[in-house]
């Protein structure tokens, strides 16, 4: 029952925050803190009691909802999900943190869509009905609409408005393509059911597959911000709250590649490689792309915004390489990226908080004021450059050598990405903490609660890429599961991930 206890829990903290905030403005903050904290300790003592990550689901429960209509209450457990899972509650319990002080006014609502966000994102991690797991990703789009809309900027009304119609309309052309498959299916076999263990493998033409398919490539390319449907992204950025921002790059965007991993590459596995040549080239335009928007951008939210969509090129990039490395760098990706850029998206709001605006022009020469807050953003703006000794070396590493394998052009394009990130990095320390003083800015340094958020990211991100191992260990069983419908792009991956399998990744050189 861990899994139902999981969302359970966050509901009645949403609801729970609501009420108390009638009384107190502390109150909703530390049943958020509580609410997290339990699943975050539920989830890690199931972690450490779990000796094989070999098994199909490592949790697996289901009973009917409306058996009727072929629904039923399907939650599962994979090596896949339960990282994700582990990042969402962590990053959760960060955005509490990071709001303690920035929000002051309907604090009892704000936890409840907090709350009621992160309830959605775990409900798409474990969801194996079709119908399910649309409850969940609609549960996800009405409370961030209003974190953008009460909480955000000045533009805040725009930014909500397009953040809506963009996922909304790319998510009923989802839920069209779940009822296409579910009739797909009940007419071949007799069997009416959205269930995901059942509809592996239904038997269609390649026009109906693709068609099909289509409709959860609308709803996931644009949850993952992929050129060109990725325009809603640098406004939501830009004008949510620091929290808002957190959670729309570190989760919202990771539920567009889970979506691609769990259900468009097992579901479709004929009309997946016929996409792939496109989906790659997609991927590699929207690295070069958001690289460039990255570095004409004078708004330092929308600068980040943009990397993201540089970043979430790589993970397009990986998946539609169809090999191990590839996703084992995918994954890596989702991870790293979500802690890089969510904190260089805090500290974005930490500077905005102190000198109320986030014009890189206006600032410079900060790190003699905020020397502390320099030595992060110098850490995650080095994350975002690739780094070797951070996290997101070791996923993009992956991913282009998992690309190479594949279509080498493609690889050789991404690999021109690594150039415009380090020119966009440096970038922001150059406009931020170095260079001409542009004002005189009177500003305090991080406080104890800011630091204890920033040296937990910060320690992340190290670990994450000086021992990669145990996450990937995790997560292979996963990623060997989605990718077994597709003997002939992995049969030639044995060699290669033979070396990777018996050699630690933190102990050898990696030019090795």
């Amino acid at each position: 029952m861990i899994l139902i206890y999981l969302i359970v829990i966050l509901l009645a903290g949403a609801f729970l925050a609501w009420i108390a905030g009638n009384w107190s403005a502390v109150l909703p903050r530390i049943i958020s803190l509580v609410a997290l904290g339990i699943d975050l300790i539920l989830l890690v003592q199931f972690l450490f009691q779990t000796t094989t990550f070999n098994t199909k689901w490592l949790i697996d429960i289901q009973s009917d909802w409306i058996p009727q209509f072929g629904i039923g209450l399907h939650l599962a457990l994979d090596g896949l999900s339960l990282l994700l899972l582990l990042l969402t509650f962590f990053l959760g319990i960060i955005a509490v943190l990071i709001s303690w002080k920035e929000i002051n006014s309907k604090v009892g609502f704000y936890h409840f869509n907090l709350l009621l966000i992160l309830a959605g994102i775990v409900g798409v991690f474990l969801s194996l009905d079709l119908f399910l797991f649309y409850f969940f990703w609609e549960l996800m789009l009405v409370p961030m609409y209003f974190l953008i809309g009460i909480w955000g900027h000045e533009n805040r009304t725009k930014a909500s408005y397009k953040f809506f119609l963009y996922t909304q309309a790319s998510g009923l052309l989802m839920f069209i393509s779940i009822l296409a498959l579910y009739f797909v299916h009940g007419n071949s076999t007799g069997i009416y059911t959205f269930d995901y263990n059942q509809l592996l493998g239904t038997q269609m033409s390649s026009t109906t597959a693709m068609l099909i398919m289509s409709g959860f490539l609308a709803a996931f390319l644009v949850k993952l911000s992929v050129v060109p449907l990725h325009n809603w992204l640098p406004d939501a950025h830009s004008e949510a709250p620091t929290a808002g921002s957190l959670i729309l790059a570190a989760l919202l965007l990771k539920t567009g590649a889970y979506g691609l991993l769990r259900f468009v590459v097992p579901l479709f596995p004929s009309a997946a490689l016929s996409f792939a040549p496109i989906g790659m080239a997609l991927g590699v335009i929207g690295i070069l792309y958001g690289a460039k928007l990255a570095f004409a951008q004078t708004d330092l939210k929308r600068l980040i915004a943009y990397t993201s969509v540089s970043h979430m090129g790589f993970v397009m990039l990986g998946i539609f390489s169809f090999n191990e490395l590839a996703y084992q760098g995918v994954v890596m990706q989702m991870i790293a990226h979500g802690i890089s850029t969510g904190a260089l998206f805090i500290m974005a709001g930490q500077l905005s908080e102190r000198i109320h605006t986030r014009d890189i022009n206006q600032m410079g020469g900060l790190w003699e004021k905020v020397p502390f807050m320099g030595a992060i953003g110098l850490i995650f703006a080095m994350a975002s450059l690739s780094l070797p000794g951070l996290g997101n070396f070791i996923a993009e590493l992956l991913i282009l050598i998992g690309a190479f394998k594949a279509n080498i052009l493609m690889a050789v394009l991404a690999c021109v990405g690594l150039i415009a990130a380090t020119l966009y990095s440096l970038r922001i320390l150059q406009k931020v903490f170095f260079g001409k003083k542009n004002t005189d800015w009177k500003m305090n340094d991080l406080s104890m609660r800011e630091k204890v958020v920033s040296v937990s990211l910060v320690i992340i991100i190290v670990m994450l890429g000086l021992f990669p191992q145990p996450v990937l260990d995790v997560a292979k069983p996963s990623l060997l599961k989605t990718l077994e419908n597709h003997p002939d792009k992995t049969k030639d991956d044995n060699m290669l991930m033979n070396q990777f399998d018996n050699v630690p990744i933190t102990n050898q050189p990696i030019t090795n």
